[in-house]
């Protein structure tokens, strides 16, 4: 087959003339036009779509003469990135060029090779294989100490070399944190990223970048009538002071498993307490947090850049320099089957507490489809607007194989995505007995996903009226639909969530085959937004869901 068909199989998205509607089946995802990738890449395409953002997406290739290794292509649209995300071509190469001035780091995801042409440009790089981080961390519970002690390690050693490399990130947050196969934490997404010293002398940035609950006071400032001036008298923020802040909080919500604050301004309550403590605020989200860890966020989030913790400060505070279980000399993970088992451990749904909706989910009428406040936009590297919104074809999760009969309707008890439905969740022994990596226990795939054994006729209804109960628009669903005629079917996700920032993405609903016939799968995908938040958003879906949720005993 020729290169350019084979792409061509891989690359079925929406006409840009024609927006998919709510709710998407298979025959109608069929009928759409394909978008047309470029011809002559240096790689074969081996997969559908594994990741995607307001306009781009990520599929797996491998060299052109050889099976492996296998490597992530994120391909960029350059004119929707120009028009929507209110990025220049210029900018698009300078992500690329900061990628490649960095090098190679075991924590940051590395650049392989790039291209472009009319349309599109491409950036191959190291596939993060485990997924997302923080999908495999319980909202408002958080991991337990010693697990964000190990990713936290991890994550200020990938800062420092980047900034020894005189870069800063400046939009370190869960959406760009991910895994490889072992556990280990990769830094992605350098779209922001800038150089933080120019001819030998210090560069400072105006430009307002980042996500509202991680982005440091300066930066917003900065958009302010009076413009931050640093300690050095130039008028800006400095690049690798933010990425202090930002890892700060990164380092909260691991503990916790929620931001501090929807963002640092007068409007935010919380906020404002931590401002006039001096960072010892009531708030019940630092209450459980030890004295020492509370001295380390502290040092790192203080409101003046010119006081706040250094990179070495950071490492020599107590509670970083202190043991770790999880970490082997060279700061790669030890025991990737102990961590991935006690990560999973702690992810729980409890089916039968009460549904409430303690904040909306409605954009207020300040509030732009993406929820943010309309005189407050920040650049981000997920745009607000999707490019057409594409209704991307998705590589889908692997399911166990079935040994024999009947069999495989019990081996569903294995199923590590599975066990967060169970009142005391565990991984099963069959799969710690016989795992070796992280992956073993804890898929790549997310985890915002549930099995059901009702009817399309039962359960699409039944998520409907969940959706409608949390603010989401649903539209009439088709009637081929409900009468099961298609294998799958979409339900797009525009909505805000709790701290009022942006999460888009979609609920596919897809007829199960093999070891799992008879059941549905409803599958979560997020395109934008915080992982956390749309795992708070999934576990409120399937509470309300609960009737249509299969648990095999």
């Amino acid at each position: 087959m020729a290169q350019s068909q084979q792409l061509s199989s891989y690359s079925q998205g929406v006409s840009p003339s024609q927006p998919p509607s709510q709710f998407q089946t298979k025959s109608l995802q069929a009928s759409q036009s394909q978008l047309t990738l470029p011809a002559d890449l240096p790689f074969r395409v081996i997969s559908k779509t594994i990741g995607q953002g307001a306009y781009a997406f990520i599929r797996k290739a491998i060299p052109l003469e050889q099976s492996e290794p296998v490597f992530a292509v994120k391909f960029i649209h350059k004119a929707s990135a120009i028009k929507h995300g209110r990025i220049t071509a210029k900018q698009l190469l300078l992500e690329v060029s900061l990628h490649h001035h960095i090098g190679f780091h075991q924590n940051i995801v590395q650049l392989f090779d790039y291209g472009q042409d009319a349309n599109w440009q491409w950036v191959a790089m190291e596939l993060a294989e485990g997924g997302d981080l923080f999908d495999k961390i319980e909202a408002d519970e958080g991991v337990g100490e010693d697990i964000a002690h190990f990713y936290f390690t991890q994550l200020i050693g990938a800062v420092s070399f980047m900034h020894s490399k005189h870069v800063a990130h400046r939009d370190i947050k869960p959406e760009n944190i991910l895994l490889s196969a072992s556990g280990d934490l990769k830094l992605a997404d350098f779209g922001l990223a800038t150089l933080t010293r120019h001819k030998g002398h210090v560069k400072p940035s105006t430009f307002i970048c980042g996500s509202p609950p991680y982005i440091a006071p300066e930066v917003l400032a900065c958009g302010s009538m009076s413009r931050t001036t640093h300690h050095s008298g130039a008028v800006g923020y400095l690049g690798d002071l933010v990425d202090i802040w930002s890892s700060g909080v990164v380092l909260f919500v691991l503990l916790v498993g929620n931001t501090p604050w929807d963002q640092p301004t007068e409007a935010s309550p919380e906020f404002q307490e931590y401002l006039e403590t001096n960072g010892r605020t009531t708030d019940t989200l630092w209450d459980n947090l030890p004295p020492e860890t509370l001295s380390l966020l502290r040092g790192m989030m203080r409101v003046d850049p010119a006081s706040r913790f250094t990179l070495e400060d950071i490492r020599r505070h107590p509670w970083f320099t202190r043991p770790n279980p999880y970490m082997s000399p060279n700061g790669r993970v030890n025991n990737p089957v102990s961590l991935a088992t006690k990560m999973l451990e702690s992810l729980k749904i409890d089916l039968n507490k009460p549904f409430t909706a303690s904040q909306s989910t409605q954009a207020s009428d300040n509030m732009d489809t993406d929820g943010f406040d309309l005189s407050t936009k920040l650049a981000s590297t997920q745009p607000e607007t999707p490019v057409s919104d594409m209704l991307f074809d998705w590589e889908r999760p692997a399911r166990m194989e079935a040994n024999d009969g009947w069999k495989s309707w019990d081996r569903l008890v294995e199923d590590p995505t599975l066990s967060q439905f169970s009142a005391t969740p565990t991984v099963p022994l069959s799969l710690t007995q016989h795992a070796q990596r992280f992956r073993d226990i804890v898929p790549s795939h997310s985890l915002t996903r549930f099995l059901s054994h009702l009817s399309f006729s039962l359960l699409l209804p039944l998520i409907s009226e969940a959706l409608g109960r949390l603010g989401v628009p649903v539209s009439n669903i088709p009637q081929s639909a409900l009468e099961g005629r298609e294998d799958m079917t979409w339900i797009k996700i525009v909505t805000v969530d709790g701290r009022a920032c942006g999460l888009r993405g979609d609920v596919v609903v897809e007829r199960m085959w093999g070891d799992a016939e008879g059941l549905l799968e409803v599958r979560f995908i997020k395109a934008k937004g915080d992982p956390l938040e749309w795992r708070r958003f999934f576990k409120k879906v399937v509470v309300l869901c609960k009737d249509g949720v299969y648990i095999p005993q």
